[in-house]
């Protein structure tokens, strides 16, 4: 149609704790200026000129575009003139309405060439994924372009046909323009398949599934001046009603699958579960929820909640999180990918937005354990299914386990009313992380 395990979001003490953090794996949580952040992001050190200046994301994709456009361009002017102009004296009207058809080409290349170039600018601040959906834009605008002018062709054509009397017999030069069209747009399209092809541009594949649809176009004419030409002379305005209905139904097709984008419509069902199972098969994922993707232009934008065991570290979640983003981005069509990191699955288990933070918790557990001094100690806490789950770390000393054994038999008296906490877990002879 012409039609981001990067950066952790984790809060956390100068101590490592569980990976009840998110891993936002997004190009929009990023600062502009790294050149890691997405594959259309800035460079670091450009200045603003620089980046004022025009750089296509794709120059591959950029110049195919620009060179198989210009071509298409090239063909359909002559095209235009010669069928609107042979039309014209060869009376055919049929050929006319290939002639304003190809005229409609003429301008969705144009089209074609400003969304090419718009759409391949650099990420900024106010587009941080990119200007990809300047070609949706663009295919919005074509679709219903097309699609008004298929209308007013068949009306013109109905009503020509209520005055059978006034039908003209046309020239054989019409049947000659008209192969001659055909012949055109078959290779057109061809070429322009073949290039689209070679650099994935889901463009350029529209633009020359335009092109066959012209050269179908270009075959009904044929069809309609022959039989004019064997004397059954509404079969020109037959042909005319029928270029108008096909204009009209590609431009609604074009319209209907921008506009689907445009409103964020998610990938198929089996590109989505190949998603899935890319996610699930990274080492470290033990389950998977909330997976969403949307359309942009030739890629998709791709978001998931991967679960993780809830007693790793932030670091160790972290890591996972880069692993599955990776395995989409390598195995799939994907332009950037958001992960979130659980410890546990969040439409199945409580909330635990309710729950105070670090500070209160350390403050409450001091008041439960009394005299022993919490603050000299490392203590990190699991916030799991409307609860939390704290371990206090002892040093490896004789001298501390009969009091981490009073501490733990103390805790575990408490705990058991307690509505904050769930478990303590007083743990000796563990060397610091």
């Amino acid at each position: 149609m012409l039609c981001c395990a990067k950066a952790i979001n984790a809060a956390s003490d100068s101590r490592p704790q569980a990976a009840h953090s998110e891993c936002r794996i997004s190009a929009a949580t990023r600062t502009y200026t790294s050149a890691i952040a997405m594959k259309k992001h800035t460079h670091p050190g450009q200045t603003q000129a620089a980046i004022g200046a025009f750089e296509p994301t794709h120059p591959e994709r950029y110049a195919a575009a620009q060179k198989s456009t210009w071509v298409s361009i090239a063909i359909n002017v002559m095209l235009t003139f010669f069928q609107v102009i042979g039309g014209f004296f060869a009376h055919s009207q049929a050929l006319m309405a290939d002639g304003l058809h190809s005229l409609s080409d003429l301008l969705s290349d144009v089209l074609v060439l400003y969304a090419n170039r718009h759409g391949n600018k650099h990420a900024d601040a106010n587009h941080p994924y990119g200007h990809a959906r300047v070609e949706t834009a663009a295919t919005l605008i074509l679709g219903t372009f097309l699609a008004v002018l298929g209308v007013i062709l068949l009306v013109a054509a109905a009503m020509r046909l209520q005055h059978p009397e006034a039908l003209q017999a046309v020239n054989p030069l019409a049947l000659a323009i008209a192969v001659l069209a055909l012949i055109a747009k078959e290779g057109m399209f061809r070429y322009m398949l073949a290039v689209a092809k070679r650099v994935r541009s889901q463009m350029l594949v529209a633009n020359a599934w335009h092109a066959r649809s012209d050269a179908a176009s270009s075959l009904v004419v044929i069809v309609g001046v022959i039989g004019n030409l064997l004397g059954y002379t509404f079969f020109d305005l037959l042909a005319a009603a029928v270029v108008g209905v096909m204009i009209a139904h590609m431009g609604g097709k074009l319209a209907l699958e921008a506009m689907a984008e445009l409103i964020d419509t998610g990938l198929d069902e089996e590109e989505v579960e190949a998603i899935r199972q890319t996610l699930l098969n990274t080492h470290g994922v033990r389950g998977l929820h909330e997976l969403r993707t949307r359309k942009m232009a030739d890629n998709a934008l791709v978001d998931a909640h991967i679960m993780v065991d809830p007693k790793i570290s932030v670091s160790e979640g972290h890591y996972i999180a880069e692993l599955a983003r990776h395995a989409v981005l390598k195995n799939h069509h994907v332009l950037d990918v958001m992960v979130h990191i659980d410890p546990e699955d969040d439409m199945q288990a409580k909330p635990n937005a309710h729950l105070p933070s670090r500070p209160v918790l350390l403050a409450r557990l001091s008041e439960r354990i009394g005299d022993f001094k919490l603050s000299d100690h490392r203590v990190v806490f699991h916030y799991l299914d409307g609860k939390v789950d704290a371990e206090i770390y002892l040093p490896a000393n004789r001298q501390v386990a009969a009091q981490a054994d009073a501490l733990q038999a103390s805790c575990d008296e408490w705990v058991h009313n307690d509505d904050i906490f769930r478990a303590v877990h007083v743990h000796r002879n563990h060397a610091q992380n």
